[in-house]
């Protein structure tokens, strides 16, 4: 006969980094990015809502990211004009961000996108090009990119983990994140008395962080879970 759990309920609140969830999310579960930004929005809410499970109250699902780059450039290798805000990255982004402001107890940490007016070449193209199998005058347009940067999401993260734990507003902090900058301030929540809970969403994750959190944990939208 199963027994019941008469533990008192936690408040959990669940932190969430925007560029890696979405990084991750596509390479496991949305490969041919048939998903809408609607749908992933979607299936966000159930993962996060998965690590508060159903004796649990969550405090709020925090979500941190930047909006699209929506800029016009033109591209060095064919010259042609380059509107970010018509193509399919920044339509899903948005979708993804106006979804996500409609759903309960969800708030959005925005940063800045910073532009540094620098195209580059994606690693793998920079191989061939180094080992010979590959010309310079024969790089496409889809294989070099714009290089920007998110400015302030670890920031905001940081000050966030802190806020929680030093108000004691939750019992329960849940990261999404594969960035080891997070540690200082894990290493306060955990002072502080703060259960902290690591989703990498079944990404490798360097040993020596496993001390700084109390349990790493991936859980997808379906029915899949994996404890490290």
């Amino acid at each position: 006969m199963k027994q019941k759990n008469n533990l008192p309920p936690v408040k959990i609140a669940v932190l969430i980094d925007g560029g890696f969830f979405v990084k991750r999310f596509n390479s496991l579960y949305n490969k041919d990015r048939k998903m809408t930004g609607a749908q992933v929005a979607d299936h966000l809410y159930t993962m996060a809502m998965k690590h508060v499970g159903n004796n649990n109250t969550l405090y709020r699902i925090f979500y941190y990211d930047c909006l699209p780059l929506d800029k016009k450039v033109h591209n060095p290798i064919s010259k042609k004009l380059v509107d970010f805000s018509n193509t399919d990255e920044y339509k899903f982004r948005m979708e993804l961000l106006e979804t996500l402001k409609r759903k309960r107890k969800v708030a959005l940490r925005i940063g800045t996108l910073k532009d540094n007016h620098n195209w580059q070449i994606y690693p793998g193209r920079v191989k061939e090009l180094l080992s010979g199998k590959k010309k310079l005058e024969e790089l496409k347009d889809s294989e070099i990119f714009l290089d920007v940067q998110q400015k302030g999401i670890d920031m905001k993260i940081g000050v966030d983990i802190a806020t929680l734990a030093l108000k004691r507003f939750v019992d329960t902090i849940v990261l999404f994140s594969g960035d080891s900058d997070f540690v200082p301030a894990a290493k306060l929540a955990r002072r502080e008395g703060i259960d902290f809970i690591l989703d990498p969403m079944q990404a490798n994750v360097e040993p020596q962080l496993f001390e700084h959190v109390d349990g790493i944990t991936s859980l997808g939208p379906f029915n899949n879970k994996k404890k490290q």
